[in-house]
This record gives structure tokens, sequence and C-alpha cells, in this order.
């Protein structure tokens, strides 16, 4: 398969490139350090149209596309994957209302999400629920015209920043996957809290929280899709979250070999610079060679997805792939630096950090591992 770049899909890298060096990688470090949510550069993002990639003009997007989405994720990514996070997050979070939808829906929750005037979150994950989705325990009970929520969710992305929370609830008990649906929860919504910041290890610069349903009030109208479909939402939604991560991996990538490049260029040791190490030369080798690969297959992913083919399984492989990859190059980036990589001195310290957790959320590895095997056994 070909991937020639359309015109408008370089255009698109090269803006967002330059958008990323000159107003994201200048306060990327500081940030971090201070664990300070970038409004400012995403309110900017959704001006150039960054937040609504998948989503039609009728309904306040770019409508450029997976693939724009990939290349785009992946500049982003590399100047800061906490601001990367956030992007692919407000993405993902419209894609259920642009498929699932009511007409009404879309019009009023897509245009704000897509202009960067709100911010979207995702919530399935819940304390005592992780990689098995079908065990979601936050209740959702229909009394007239609204549903009572009950419940938690652990480790939401862009919490204590978002407006719109697609929030997956168990309306029957009945069955594990077909008890689960799916609603649009809005911030203020009577007995909805947000909870407190998290402190993670990276992406310190995106918000990360528990939410807190008490008797929360949910007019009916936001029930998305219909009863019983909510598992079958959350799966489609992830399979496009997957595609951001897998970008946003191969970006942390790049950026790492970056570092890697320059320091082993400049560094001497034994009268010679490191890049003259065939140990160093192979190390740098095999990180090319993986964020190559990497790049295709999330591009592979992005393009079955924009010619409404299926992709699940396409997207299991890309974020297995670089996900991994981008763990394994941020490890041999920091080791080429040394004792200086273990510093706060050198970026490598904190794409190292960031690099982590690409291959827990959105599903794990082995989660992957499973949804791929499950494709190669039919």
């Amino acid at each position: 398969m070909s991937f020639e770049l359309t015109e408008e899909q370089l255009m698109i890298q090269l803006m967002v490139r330059d958008f990323a060096r000159k107003e994201v990688e200048p306060v990327a470090a500081e940030n971090d350090k201070k664990k300070t949510f970038p409004k400012k550069i995403i309110a900017k993002m959704g001006e150039l149209g960054l937040l609504g990639m998948m989503i039609p003009e009728e309904y306040g997007g770019s409508g450029v596309g997976a693939v724009a989405y990939v290349l785009a994720m992946q500049e982003i990514a590399a100047a800061c994957a906490s601001t990367a996070v956030t992007m692919s997050v407000t993405n993902l979070s419209g894609s259920p209302i642009l498929e699932f939808g009511t007409e009404e829906q879309k019009r009023k929750y897509l245009v704000p999400l897509a202009s960067g005037q709100k911010i979207g979150a995702f919530a399935i994950t819940e304390p005592g629920t992780g990689s098995d989705a079908s065990s979601v325990s936050t209740k959702a009970v229909k009394k007239g015209n609204k549903y009572i929520l009950n419940g938690a969710k652990n480790f939401i992305t862009n919490g204590s920043y978002a407006d719109t929370f697609i929030v997956i609830a168990r309306t029957s008990s009945e069955q594990k996957i077909r008890g689960l649906s799916a609603f649009i929860v809005e911030r203020g919504m009577p007995g909805f809290e947000i909870g407190r910041e998290e402190d993670k290890m990276g992406l310190r610069a995106s918000s990360t929280v528990q939410l807190a349903f008490d008797d929360c009030e949910v007019p009916a109208e936001n029930l998305l899709g219909m009863e019983g479909e909510g598992f079958k939402i959350a799966m489609t939604a992830l399979d496009s979250g997957r595609i951001g991560i897998s970008s946003q991996a191969v970006g942390i990538a790049r950026a790492a070999l970056h570092e890697a490049i320059e320091y082993a260029a400049t560094r001497k040791q034994f009268g010679r610079a490191l890049s003259r190490n065939q140990a160093i030369q192979w190390m740098i080798a095999d990180a090319e060679r993986d964020i190559e690969a990497a790049h295709l297959l999330a591009l592979s992913a992005a393009s079955s997805k924009d010619r409404k083919l299926p992709f699940t399984r396409e997207a299991s492989i890309a974020k297995l792939f670089a996900s991994e990859a981008a763990v394994r190059i941020t490890y041999d980036s920091l080791q080429i630096h040394g004792g200086y990589g273990y510093t706060k001195e050198y970026k490598i310290e904190r794409l190292y950090r960031d690099a982590r957790v690409t291959t827990i959320y959105e599903g794990t590895s082995e989660v992957q591992r499973i949804v791929i095997a499950k494709h190669a056994l039919v």
C-alpha cells in the first residue's frame, strides 16, 4: 500500500510542526515541572482545527481525516506528550457522538468540542475495573425523564478541565456487556464531582482525575445510542483512540531519537564521538527502523478508518508496536546519554517518563495482544 500524502496532508503536517516548535516545545519542560495544564495552547489548537480533525465541517470540525490526524499527533507529541494526549482524548470523545449521537446531540456537543471552546473526556475505567471493561459497576437507573448515575471513574484524562464527558454505566445487571450504556455528562450536572489530580510519573502537564457520581441527574436525551450499546460504543471509540496513542508514541520516539543523535554526535569518550561506536550506531539504527515501522502501522490503521474499512486489528497492531517501540527507544536514548540522561537538565528524562504509559492506557499491551490474536484465530 502506498502512503503518498496529499498536498493538504503535507500542508497540515508542516503547519503543525511549525506550531509545535514555536508554541508547544518552548513551554513543555516548565509545564511538566509545575504540572501546568496548557489551556492557552489547547485553545490555539482548537482554532487551528486540531481538536476536531475527524469531525465533518458541518459539525464544526476540520474534517481532514484520520491520516492527517496521525501526522498532527506525531508533531505535537514530539514537542509535548502531555499536550498530545489532551488532543487525542478530545478527538476521541467526539467520535462516539459523531457515530452514535442524534442530530441534536451532534449539533450541541461536537461544535464546541471541535473548536476548542470545550474539552472532552472519556470515562470507562473505574477504581476496581481496568482492562475488564465488561465489569463496569457505575449504575444508571432511569427515573422519569432522567437517569440517576451512581459510582466512580478513575484515571480520567482531561478530567479537571473537561466540559463534556462520555460516561459508560450499567443500566442492566442481567448481562455484563449488554447491560452497559453510554451517556453524555456535562460538568456541573447535579451530583457530578471532579476528584483530585493524580500525581503521575509522566504526562505531568495533562489532567488525570477520579470522577464521582452521587445521584447524578442526567437528562434522558443524553443517552448516547440505545440502552445496552455502551460496550459497543466504548470499543468503537477506543479503536480510534488507539490510532491516536500509536501516533503519540511515534512522536515521543522520534523526539528521543533526535536527542540521542545530537548527544552522540557531540559527546566524546575515549577520544572520539559516541556516534562512531558501533554499539551506539546499532541502537540508533534499531530506533530508526522501529519508528518507520510504527509510523507506517499508524498510517495503515488511519487509512482504513478514512476509507470506512474495519480497523480494530490494525489499530491494535499499531498501538502495541508503537508504544513498546517508544519505551525501548527512550530507554536506549537515555542509555546513550549516560548519567546526564538521568537528570532533568536533558529532555530525554521527560520523554522516558512520558513513554511508559503508552503501553498501559487505551488498552494495555496485553489487551492489544488479545485483540490481535482473536482476529488471527478466527
